[in-house]
C-alpha cells in the first residue's frame, strides 16, 4: 500500500481552514490531473482524472466517500476505484498552532487484481507528489 502525508502551517484560524476543506467542491479542482467531479449525495462524489502514464494518456475514475467529519479538525474519507481496481482512504486534519492552523493531508492507496503489479509501483512514486501539491495548493487558496 502506498502512503503519503504532507503538512503545512497556514496563518489563518482553524475555522477558516475548515470552511474550505470541508467543502469538496472548493478543493477538488486543485487535485493534480483533475478533470471533473459529480456529487452523488452529501457524502459521496465521483471524480475523473486524466494524466500521462508511461507515454500514454490514462483516465481514472474514482469514488470519494466522506466517512467521518469532526468539525473543525478532521475529515476522513474512503477512496474506491471505479475504472480500475484500487482502494484506499485518507484524512485532512487541522490543528490550531502558533497563531494559525497546522493542516495535514494523509492518503493511502493500493491497487489490486492483475493491474496492481503495474499500478502499485507508479502509485508509490506519484502519491507523495500529488499529496504535497494538493496540500500546498489548498494552503495557497485559503490564504488568497
Amino acid at each position: 500500500m502506498a502512503q503519503a502525508s504532507h503538512s503545512v502551517q497556514i496563518p489563518m484560524h482553524q475555522e477558516t481552514v475548515w470552511a474550505f476543506v470541508s467543502k469538496i467542491e472548493k478543493w477538488a479542482v486543485l487535485v493534480p490531473a483533475y478533470k471533473e467531479h459529480k456529487e452523488v449525495d452529501s457524502q459521496t462524489s465521483h471524480w475523473t482524472f486524466e494524466g500521462n502514464f508511461k507515454g500514454s494518456t490514462k483516465k481514472v475514475e474514482l469514488e470519494i466517500k466522506i466517512i467521518e467529519m469532526n468539525e473543525p479538525s478532521q475529515i476522513k474519507f474512503e477512496i474506491k476505484g471505479l475504472s480500475d481496481n484500487f482502494k484506499g482512504g485518507g484524512e485532512f486534519t487541522a490543528e490550531p498552532r502558533d497563531g494559525g492552523t497546522y493542516m495535514t493531508c494523509k492518503v493511502e492507496v493500493t491497487a489490486g487484481g492483475l493491474s496492481g503489479a503495474v499500478l502499485n509501483p507508479a502509485i508509490k512514486v506519484l502519491l507523495p507528489k500529488v499529496t504535497t501539491r494538493l496540500t500546498e495548493k489548498i494552503a495557497r487558496h485559503i490564504q488568497a
